[in-house]
């Protein structure tokens, strides 16, 4: 089937404005995910004494509403993923509530709901919707003189922040706070809030390490490998030395069989392992090439909330991207995060497809750009007036 340039579907319209490259790079990240999950999860459900391809099957099977999801989401207005950001929002700061007291308890902490057969992460979704709120707040301020617009985005990430840090959730919390710091930043906010909320940030963290133990712990071990349990650390590490540059091949490595997160924080220490650095290195520049993608679509938006927005995903994306690999690589402290697309899990797959699925939305020329622009106008004006 053949669309015309003339068309003005809403289907006609997407796919002319649709960049392409940046849908195909992640369709590319989706299917090295399942070949990860294929290569890694066995191991893991062997010895969870399950079916062998038990987590495969599943991830499979959420590939489908993820990328139908990605796809939906794509196909909004401006406007309306901005819309649907705010539910986003509400509702996974709803979770957010509820979780530390109705939340399942794992390692220590309450960060999933149970639905129906269904571990539901909140705080995996509340990111995305984080960033677009927060985006428009920062827009809001930039065409605006009153400070209430700032206020309200710094009083909704301590509040997000707060709820994290109740579950415990410090991998996220941290995540959080780089993201809301760089959306700052982007936004040319004042730097005497920067530097405010900076050190409210070094000091929550000198706080969570005397007074949390196993954040203190954690940051011990990797300071002074020898003062505790790096079993996952040092695994993974070796996993990389096992590999070499073409990798042991597939099926052949034997470090999954020991990694407990094999099939999700440390499935990048099982592709190395089994598929070599050189491999590693091609999905990397694969993430590489999407930051960049994104980056630049951010760039050359007139708008400034669709610059915001874009370039708020891109850097949650990257970030998140970034502090997986580094743990993985045992130069950041060991903390539970996934790798976007690649690691097992629910929750993730679709919170990423949520968030890629506005970022390819935000890339695409919308008709009703210059209307979107003039609400923003609109709003500071009143502001200014009143």
């Amino acid at each position: 089937m053949r669309l015309s340039r003339a068309e003005r579907s809403i289907v006609g319209d997407w796919w002319y404005s649709l960049d392409g490259r940046f849908l195909l790079s992640f369709v590319v990240l989706m299917a090295v995910g399942l070949l990860a999950s294929l290569a890694a999860s066995p191991a893991v459900a062997l010895r969870l004494e399950l079916e062998p391809f038990y987590f495969v099957k599943r991830q499979a099977i959420m590939l489908v509403p993820a990328f139908a999801l990605l796809i939906f989401v794509s196909l909004l207005s401006t406007r309306a993923m901005l819309g649907l950001a705010v539910l986003v929002f509400v509702g996974a700061l709803l979770l957010l509530l509820v979780t530390p007291f109705v939340g399942v308890s794992a390692k220590g902490a309450r960060r999933w709901i149970e639905l129906g057969g269904f571990s539901l992460q909140p705080s995996e979704f509340i990111k995305p919707a984080f960033v677009m709120v927060t985006a428009f707040l920062f827009a809001m301020a930039q065409k605006s003189s009153d400070g209430r617009w700032l206020g309200a985005s710094a009083g909704l990430f301590l509040l997000v922040l707060a709820l994290l840090v109740l579950q415990p959730d410090f991998g996220q919390s941290v995540l959080l706070t780089l993201i809301w710091g760089g959306l700052f930043f982007m936004a040319g906010m004042p730097w005497l809030w920067l530097g405010a909320m900076a050190a409210l940030g070094v000091g929550g963290f000198g706080i969570a390490y005397f007074v949390v133990p196993h954040v203190g712990k954690r940051i011990d071990r990797f300071l002074d490998p020898s003062s505790g349990d790096n079993y996952q650390v040092g695994h993974a590490l070796r996993s990389f030395v096992e590999g070499g540059w073409f990798g042991r091949g597939p099926g052949e490595g034997i470090i999954k069989h020991v990694l407990p997160d094999a099939h999700a924080d440390y499935i990048f220490a099982v592709l190395a392992e089994e598929f070599g650095i050189l491999a590693c290195l091609m999905l990397l520049l694969v993430f590489f090439y999407v930051l960049v993608r994104g980056f630049m679509h951010a760039m050359s938006d007139s708008d400034p909330f669709r610059k915001l927005a874009l370039g708020g995903l891109m850097l949650a994306f990257g970030l998140q991207s970034a502090l997986n690999l580094g743990i993985n690589m045992g130069v950041l402290p060991a903390k539970g995060m996934t790798l976007p697309f690649i690691s097992y899990g629910g929750s993730s797959l679709l919170a990423t497809a949520l968030a890629m699925g506005l970022a390819l939305g935000l890339s695409r020329r919308h008709r009703g750009e210059a209307r979107f622009e003039q609400t923003f106008s609109g709003l500071g004006e009143k502001k200014r007036q009143s």
